[in-house]
């Protein structure tokens, strides 16, 4: 061996930039938000949902949620209302 580490020269992690992350309340929320929309809609309608823009949110409901209390409360009006919203009569 020539002492020389392992792990590889080009680790892309290494060199990442350095950010901060988000404050303890918006990880909360964001956790919060995700964890009911997945159990709500399952994992693929749920990843949509939080992560397209939403014409009656007005913005991405994933930022909503994060960004505020009152963000969240309507975040998760939204999804009462669309599992809990009665099928249309044939």
């Amino acid at each position: 061996m020539t002492g020389e580490s392992a792990a590889p020269r080009n680790n892309p992690w290494r060199h990442r930039p350095k950010t901060a992350p988000i404050p303890p309340e918006q990880a909360a929320r964001q956790g919060e938000i995700t964890s009911l929309a997945f159990l709500l809609l399952g994992r693929e309608q749920a990843i949509d949902f939080l992560n397209r823009e939403h014409p009656g949110l007005g913005a991405r409901p994933l930022a909503l949620a994060t960004a505020s209390d009152a963000g969240r409360d309507g975040v998760e009006a939204e999804l009462g209302r669309m599992k809990f919203r009665p099928a249309a009569p044939d």
